[in-house]
């Protein structure tokens, strides 16, 4: 684990937060190869994520280039950690969720042999079926069970699924609104969401429309069934909110492909001030805003535009090699790190 010092066996990150004039103390610590622990105010929390919400942050890394050219996988982690941000509870869904779907993947990896056979309509016996066993009920039970994880994959992934919807149409002015600014260019920036679903209720996701939890817990399990044949034949779940995606666009045309490498960062580090502001919003407070080494990987104009958008933060945390990449207007407290010692410079 990088958080912990070569040679250590453990990471201890402490901190006061003061909201409405209250002092909390959250303490982290982390165990390779073991679990982590949590403590508010000195007293264990049963799971890490109860200290979700205590503090509320919006980092940039530039590791976020990846939100513009990386895989879907990393565009769905930016809104299900949004989503957390903005209410602590869907820490518990998306855990239910990625429970609910290792479960089911396993079942068909399990009983794909049984179930191949279903699928083909000649269900006999085979290697995975104990000597006795009648085939015909095996394979049964084996598409029994796979229901009843259809209907726990539908009801836990229509919430999450409605809430993304949600939470990319609260987004959608934000990220235009900081694009718009970070690049100073009139081409407006766009994010769809791409679903898995067939059928009338992708159609209307398409559109931007946010269908009811309701509707599309039946799409699910809609397609669930349609695309079982697949399912059994590669063991491995096809439809969900895990296989959905979203689509940035700069005008017309999808950002990834097309987006040159300047308008890709611009677009990154619009996707991260959209989310700020839309915690702004929500909370009412402003969120911590990390900027980690940003400023080395912009131009001139890109520098000056990001430094005038957060002049009015709250508390922004800066982190820079060189320190001349950072702009004077946001030049505070200061302090120098090496070989793991902070000292104030």
């Amino acid at each position: 684990m990088p958080l912990v010092r070569a040679g250590a066996d453990q990471a201890v990150i402490r901190c006061a937060v003061v909201r409405d004039g209250r002092e909390s103390v959250v303490e982290l610590e982390l165990n390779p190869g073991r679990a982590n622990r949590a403590r508010l105010n000195r007293s264990p929390l049963t799971r890490p994520r109860d200290i979700l919400g205590t503090l509320s942050t919006v980092l940039f890394a530039p590791e976020d280039l990846a939100l513009v050219k990386g895989d879907p996988a990393e565009r769905r982690r930016f809104l299900d950690d949004l989503l957390v941000a903005r209410q602590p509870r869907w820490a518990a869904v998306r855990a239910d969720y990625e429970r609910i779907l290792k479960q089911r993947n396993a079942l068909l990896k399990s009983a794909q042999p049984l179930l191949r056979k279903s699928e083909r309509g000649r269900a006999r016996r085979s290697a995975s079926i104990v000597p006795g066993e009648d085939p015909t009920r095996a394979v049964d039970d084996a598409l029994h069970t796979l229901d009843i994880w259809d209907g726990q994959l539908a009801e836990c992934g229509s919430h999450l699924l409605y809430a993304r919807l949600r939470l990319l149409r609260d987004l959608g002015p934000h990220l235009g609104t900081a694009y718009g600014a970070v690049s100073a260019a009139v081409t407006e920036a766009h994010a769809d969401y791409r679903t898995s679903l067939s059928g009338p209720v992708a159609e209307r996701i398409g559109r931007g429309e946010v269908p009811e939890a309701a509707q599309l817990k039946e799409a699910i399990r809609t397609t669930l069934a349609q695309s079982r044949p697949q399912e059994v034949e590669r063991g491995v779940t096809l439809t969900g909110p895990h296989r959905d995606d979203v689509v940035l666009r700069l005008g017309d045309l999808p950002a990834r492909g097309y987006a040159s490498h300047g308008e890709s960062w611009s677009l990154a580090l619009a996707l991260r001030l959209g989310a700020f502001a839309l915690l702004r919003h929500d909370l009412g407070t402003d969120p911590v805003l990390i900027l980690d080494d940003v400023f080395a990987e912009l131009d001139a104009g890109r520098r000056t535009r990001l430094a005038e958008l957060v002049a009015d933060c709250e508390q922004v945390l800066i982190t820079a090699a060189v320190p001349e990449d950072v702009p004077a207007s946001l030049v505070g407290r200061t302090y120098a790190v090496t070989l793991g010692s902070v000292d104030p410079s």
